[in-house]
């Protein structure tokens, strides 16, 4: 079978160094079956590294990728010295970073980590993981160095070097290997007490045929134990420090992609290069046999491209259809992937099994599920007001997350300032909602990059509720794009990226560019580069918002139109008003009932792509150009239907994550809005009998409304 389309590699461990200065008996590389470093040399080459800098640059050119990352490795890399390396990150920088975004990492033991590393890895911003497994006791269980000694002290060492404020931007975090014998809690306060940016809890490299120790709990499952109870302690804890592993879980649980390797389907984007030149497939083959990683390729012959056609680098590319005939049948598969791919090795059945580790996955993913899984009723489901405000809970959850994420910014910490002082105030308050409420500022809060982009969204919307509420503000940011857009305002063209200073008075907006030009708007007056956004009137005194310029609105699976000239604006929203006007005399019950579609913002799309939703459940429709006022009517009550399913799994949960009653709860509505009862009864018959234990009180309400409306089963 072929890879998926548009699965591209964009990650490089980079094997600077093939040797280590600690001895630590669960290591992958020294400790298990594979014994290839034996014969590479110890340190590589530069002109090794330049081909392969070379290799990766023709690679993301031939693929117009917009960023790579390339992890330094070992063995343990700082062993390179400090001069080596930083002739690597050089030629890194100028050849691949000359055509792409370049991510630099690099992943160490700690123990030789000294500011002549740091201010390398500072001058070529190379972020800096470090392996802990948790408190003395724990990480001292493996990790001792050649004589036998403690690496502990050591490693603290470089962890406090790290957090030093000069350095303390490079720290990328920790990762801790399980070791069921070691107290999870011990181990989890020990990492949280050194205040990282991340943890990463990984599982001890295993396979069927050296199966992993179980410890002497007796338990079945004694590694979603130890898990759980960390996770346990880390929900008590607010989720202050990203943990990946939980984090993976939550979101694909919640229908979101897999964050690890180590869990989930996606493709693998990961190459390696050995120190010799050698491509390899992931490092964690190692534990498998003798040459598991092994291609028969290096730099000096082949690509990336070759690299990816490997049959052991496309066996990982598979996503369902590459794991076991167990796994596919397994309910939670989409989130534990059938576990990271070495601990499925057999000598009999190669790698067409679950994972080794496969009991305590399943048992880690359900657990998390059901302790994040609200089973009690939701109002909401009955009362379209109590909805909206649970949306808007979201919305702040969500805002005070990025806060934690971006606190210390400068830039993020003026609009954060702002934010809570709209937030103060009921009258600006509400308009700050209305603004949080516009379904593609709902999209992209939840999925621009948190850096500049973001800080220059949120910004944009302290601004427009601003100007909403006829308050005062005034805020300075880094806009990173040659357009202002303002939510539900409008948009306004810069010359160029730039710092930019908005200061509202009343309904008057003034932006001053760096060489102290200023831009004055009010309202819909006419102004130098600026274009109102435009609001229509629909039967019952509803406005919406026809949103033809966002740079979020690229949402709907569909092309997008451009902007529109007032001409085709007028016609487009006349074909919405007489569409609505039509669905009113149909059925003068439909927008007072609880599928109504309340979409705030209609996107006009390409001709040809029809009416739709937004992929991202936020309620926004798009409706083409081409589309008649008779298409637009016949659509809304389905794709209502299809919105409020969306929004009620926002706001609260209506069965356990990554249950079959998600899929069945879906089968049921959708079946429904397309007029297929004998489908839907077939869906809700289930929904009433084995999979009602995993519905909520919320769920199973919804379901007993389904099925009123369905009619009564046939006999």
């Amino acid at each position: 079978m072929k890879a998926p389309a548009g699965a591209p590699l964009r990650q490089l461990v980079l094997k600077i160094h093939s040797r280590c200065d600690l001895a630590c008996d669960h290591c992958y590389v020294y400790e298990h079956a594979d014994r290839s470093w034996q014969a590479r040399p110890k340190v590589m080459a530069e002109e090794t590294a330049a081909r392969t800098a070379r290799r990766l640059a023709d690679y993301a050119r031939s693929h117009e990728l917009d960023s790579v990352s390339v992890i330094l490795h070992g063995g343990e890399p700082l062993l390179a010295g400090p001069a080596r390396i930083r002739a690597i990150c050089a030629e890194l920088r100028a050849t691949v970073g000359a055509v792409t975004d370049l991510d630099l990492a690099v992943h160490t033991n700690g123990v030789q980590l000294s500011r002549r590393h740091l201010d390398v890895f500072k001058e070529f911003d190379v972020r800096v993981g470090i392996s802990l497994d948790g408190d003395r006791v724990a990480n001292d269980r493996h990790r001792l160095d050649r004589r036998g000694r403690s690496s502990y002290d050591r490693v603290l060492r470089a962890v406090a070097l790290l957090r030093t404020p000069e350095y303390r931007h490079l720290f990328g975090g920790l990762l801790c290997t399980v070791d069921v014998d070691n107290d999870p809690l011990a181990v989890h306060e020990a990492l949280t007490e050194l205040d990282p940016p991340r943890i990463d809890y990984l599982l001890p490299h295993s396979t069927w045929d050296t199966p992993p120790p179980r410890g002497s709990s007796g338990s079945p499952t004694p590694y979603a134990d130890w898990l759980l109870a960390v996770f346990d302690r880390w929900l008590e804890q607010g989720q202050k420090v990203p943990v990946r592993t939980f984090d993976s879980a939550l979101s694909t649980l919640r229908g979101g992609p897999s964050l690890t390797e180590a869990m989930g389907l996606a493709p693998t984007d990961l190459a390696v290069v050995e120190t010799d030149g050698a491509f390899e497939q992931a490092d964690s083959l190692k534990v498998a046999y003798d040459g598991a990683p092994a291609t028969g390729y290096d730099v000096f012959r082949h690509g990336f491209d070759a690299f990816v056609r490997h049959p052991g680098v496309q066996a990982r590319r598979l996503g369902i259809a590459g794991v076991s005939e167990t796994c596919r049948r397994c309910p939670v598969v989409q989130s534990c992937g059938g576990g990271l791919y070495a601990h499925r090795y057999s000598s009999e059945r190669l790698f067409d099994n679950p994972s080794v580790f496969c009991a305590d996955l399943r048992a880690l993913v359900d657990g998390i599920a059901e302790r994040i899984t609200e089973r009690a009723y939701f109002p909401g489901l009955t009362d379209p007001g109590e909805l909206r405000l649970a949306l808007l809970e979201r919305d702040r959850e969500l805002l005070a997350h990025l806060n934690d994420r971006l606190a210390g910014d400068a830039d993020w910490d003026e609009t954060w300032q702002s934010l809570l002082h709209l937030d103060a105030d009921e009258r600006t308050a509400a308009h700050l909602d209305r603004v949080l409420a516009h379904s593609h500022v709902r999209a992209s809060l939840a999925q621009a990059p948190v850096g500049v982009e973001l800080t220059a969204r949120v910004a944009s919307v302290a601004v427009a509720a601003a100007v909403q509420a006829r308050s005062s503000l005034c805020l300075s940011w880094l806009h990173d794009g040659g357009v202002l857009h303002l939510p539900t305002l409008g948009t306004l063209n810069l010359p160029s990226p730039a710092r930019i200073q908005a200061e509202v008075d009343g309904a008057r907006l003034t932006v001053t560019l760096p060489d102290g030009h200023r831009i004055e708007v009010k309202g819909d007056a006419p102004a130098p580069g600026w274009r109102p956004s435009v609001h229509v009137d629909m039967p019952g005194g509803e406005q919406v918002l026809v949103d033809d310029t966002d740079p979020w609105r690229d949402r709907f699976h569909g092309e997008v139109a451009e902007p529109l000239e007032l001409s085709a604006l007028a016609a487009f929203a006349e074909q919405l008003r007489t569409a609505h006007r039509t669905l009113s005399e149909q059925d003068p019950g439909w927008a007072d009932g609880p599928n109504a579609l309340r979409a705030d913002t209609v996107t006009p799309l390409a001709p040809g792509t029809g009416v739709r939703l937004d992929t991202d459940g936020t309620g926004a429709l798009g409706v083409a150009l081409d589309a008649t006022s008779a298409d637009i009517a016949d659509a809304l009550p389905r794709l209502g239907r299809l919105a409020r399913l969306a929004n009620l799994r926002r706001a609260t949960d209506l069965h356990v994550p990554g249950t079959r009653a998600g899929s069945l709860l879906t089968d049921a509505v959708e079946a429904l809005a397309q007029g297929d009862r004998a489908r839907a009864e077939c869906a809700l018959e289930e929904l009433a009998g084995p999979a009602a234990p995993d519905l909520t009180e919320t769920g199973a309400a919804l379901v007993e409304e389904l099925r009123a409306e369905a009619g009564p089963a046939r006999g």
